[in-house]
């Protein structure tokens, strides 16, 4: 009998059985996170939802609505073949390019910036879809010019191109961390696809220049620098937002408060159940409680660069590159977002995924997740056939 079990071990440690055709782990790890950020977000918004809607459960409700409506729209993208991604990608690039027209056009004016176009009981942020087009695009293009790209010397110009395109609307946003996460997706997918080095080292440059360059022209960015390089100069003035939640997690240590329990959700700490929601999670939580969160997150990035890495050992190139982009996208900006709340970054409006409250950030990602389920469903198929030739 001992002998069975160390012989099979893998299958007894797989979530996801090898017969299976599709990745349960993947599958698990998406609806935990969903099912502890509701939880987090009720309890970070309940303050909130008094002060401003007279209604303790008016954020959570509507934050089960984007759920439940999130993983429908799983069930609904996981039908659809990549090839249709691949076909349709062009398309995706002009609604995302369109969309991010009309915010600046028509779009909502929240704390100075237009990032939203009011869609009734959500505020859709077409910043988000341009990640997951960027992606898309990048991925089939890099199918395409695979070989040029890998062999010449200034063929980054068009990825940079692009970049500079949808970056400029970003910026007049104004939304440096997302044009920010626009050039390390960018990068990190010039990396996959194996450009020259020297092409790194001046996109790097550029790159770092640009933004510091974005930054000095701009009080309010300057001011944010300044912040965080010492919050507590002015705690009660531009510092009052990361010194609270500072203090959040100072006051969590080890195990939290308890679930509930938070002080600095009580009109301390501003974007409490949005932002900066891991602060509320380190203070009620504790150390512990964030370290599960990013355990949880490794684990889908790993999921996801591990789905990338069967497709390119299978020869499936757009399948490739498209899920390494989504898990380098999941890793970064869950890691921005902690950075920001827990002082190691300047503070970005970037929500932390699939966590924070916010439709239109949750259902994007819901899309790529099932993207990654598709790639991965449509790569176990394959090595069914491959198997059972005969059955198909």
């Amino acid at each position: 009998m001992f002998e069975k079990i160390i012989q099979n071990k893998d299958e007894w440690l797989r979530l996801t059985p090898s017969t299976a055709l599709y990745d349960r782990t993947l599958v698990w790890l998406y609806l935990s996170l969903l099912v502890f950020g509701f939880v987090m977000v009720t309890s970070a918004s309940i303050p909130v939802g008094l002060r401003l809607r007279n209604d303790a459960f008016h954020y959570a409700l509507r934050d089960g609505v984007y759920i439940i409506s999130s993983i429908a729209v799983v069930f609904f993208c996981v039908q659809i073949p990549i090839k249709k991604w691949e076909k349709y990608n062009g398309v995706l690039f002009g609604v995302a390019l369109l969309l991010l027209f009309l915010v600046l056009a028509v779009g909502s004016n929240i704390n100075g910036a237009k990032r939203w176009i009011s869609l009734g009981i959500l505020n859709f942020q077409p910043a988000e879809l341009a990640k997951l087009s960027i992606i898309c695009y990048f991925a089939s293009f890099y199918v395409r010019k695979f070989d040029e790209i890998r062999t010449g010397f200034a063929s980054a110009w068009r990825p940079m191109t692009i970049l500079a395109l949808f970056g400029g609307f970003l910026l007049l946003q104004p939304d440096l961390g997302s044009t920010f996460v626009l050039f390390v997706l960018t990068f990190a997918m010039l990396f996959i696809v194996g450009a020259k080095l020297l092409q790194f080292i001046i996109l790097g440059f550029l790159g770092l220049g640009l933004i510091a360059f974005f930054i000095v022209t701009s009080n309010y960015r300057l001011a944010r620098v300044k912040t965080f390089l010492d919050p507590w100069a002015d705690a009660y003035g531009d510092g009052f937002q990361l010194t609270n939640s500072q203090m959040a997690f100072g006051q969590g240590e080890w195990f939290g408060r308890g679930l509930g329990n938070s002080v600095q959700k009580l009109g301390y700490l501003p974007e409490a159940n949005t932002d900066f929601v891991m602060a509320v999670i380190g203070e009620e939580l504790g150390f512990m409680g964030i370290l599960a969160v990013i355990i949880l997150f490794v684990l889908l990035s790993i999921r996801a660069f591990k789905i990338s890495s069967e497709s390119l050992r299978s020869e499936e190139r757009f399948k490739g590159f498209l899920s390494f982009g989504i898990g380098i996208w999941i890793f970064l900006q869950s890691f921005v977002n902690l950075g920001v709340t827990t002082g190691l970054l300047p503070t970005k409006g970037l929500t932390f995924p699939f966590i924070s409250y916010g439709g239109s950030s949750l259902m994007i990602m819901s899309v790529a997740i099932a993207i990654l389920l598709r790639i991965d469903f449509e790569n176990r198929l394959e090595k069914v056939k491959y198997a059972n030739p005969k059955d198909y």
